[in-house]
């Protein structure tokens, strides 16, 4: 039986971790992805900004043919040298194969790389593949970069280059139901925490694969929240889903959020959003 191991941190599992993964499966019988729990940004003082929640990558993971995800801690192999962490890795799944992106790097200061696996290929019995990079229209693809995007509000080119689309999930809770009032009634969740904000607007969407058109922002036309709110508009839905869970999908931001004079424009405006979504 052939085995692989894939080795990163694969948030968004976008078109180029796609690439990593896809480089092993047709030379393996069992594929293994050793990733973490959580960012290794955090272990060093940064926030974490995460495209998938780590639940959605791994399944993303999974749906690819990956035979088992395993989530490692940070902070337990944080200060393990490259060479007894790949020691460790070979004895405890004996790879036939062991397939990195071109950047990816590991052990204490970063001394794992590309190189180091090449160099010890003969030692430790592996075969390696380095995937290079993939680029899109002349951009290499990175969480980064469908960060970027995602913060400029771009999300068509982030939903291509994640092959897949940018996505927003919670739990319906009780806003202050003006929506309703006025002819569009909306489910309202909390912006996901730890994952990348979008900048405020309106946007098309789906949730459930119906059109769906979605403000997320401080409502300053109302002028009634302390804190930003998801609203969703679903076209043609009229039912109670305070309680349950909900995924968004986000397709396109139509406009940037704004203030009107009057409840009145306001209306008129989602008419407008309406028919561009």
């Amino acid at each position: 039986m052939k085995k692989s191991l894939v080795l990163g941190f694969f948030d968004g599992v976008h078109k180029a971790h796609r690439a990593v993964i896809e480089s092993v499966l047709n030379c393996s019988d069992e594929v293994t992805l050793l990733t973490f729990k959580e960012s290794p940004a955090l272990y060093f003082g940064h926030k974490a900004e995460y495209v998938l929640s780590r639940k959605d990558s791994v399944n993303k993971i999974k749906s690819l043919g990956v035979n088992e995800v395993v989530e490692l801690v940070f902070s337990e192999i944080a200060d393990i040298s490259a060479e007894n962490y790949l020691e460790n890795i070979v004895n405890t799944y004996k790879p036939n194969f062991i397939s990195t992106g071109f950047n990816h790097t590991f052990g204490f200061n970063k001394t794992g790389n590309p190189e180091f696996l090449k160099k010890n290929e003969s030692k430790y019995g592996y075969k390696y593949i380095c995937t290079p990079p993939v680029e899109v229209n002349g951009e290499v693809v990175s969480s980064t970069l469908i960060r970027n995007y995602i913060k400029q509000g771009k999300i068509e080119y982030a939903n291509t280059l994640l092959e897949s689309n940018f996505t927003l999930e919670g739990t319906v809770v009780h806003g202050a139901k003006l929506g309703r009032t006025i002819g569009f009634p909306t489910a309202n969740i909390k912006y996901p925490d730890n994952i990348v904000k979008l900048p405020f607007g309106v946007y098309s969407a789906m949730i459930n694969n119906k059109k769906t058109v979605m403000n997320w922002g401080m409502k300053p036309t109302v002028n009634n929240t302390q804190e930003p709110v998801v609203e969703a508009h679903i076209l043609g839905f009229d039912g109670d889903l305070y309680g349950q869970d909900i995924r968004i999908e986000v397709l396109k931001q139509i406009r940037c959020e704004q203030k009107f004079g009057s409840l009145d424009e306001l209306k008129t405006q989602i008419h407008e959003d309406i028919k561009k979504c």
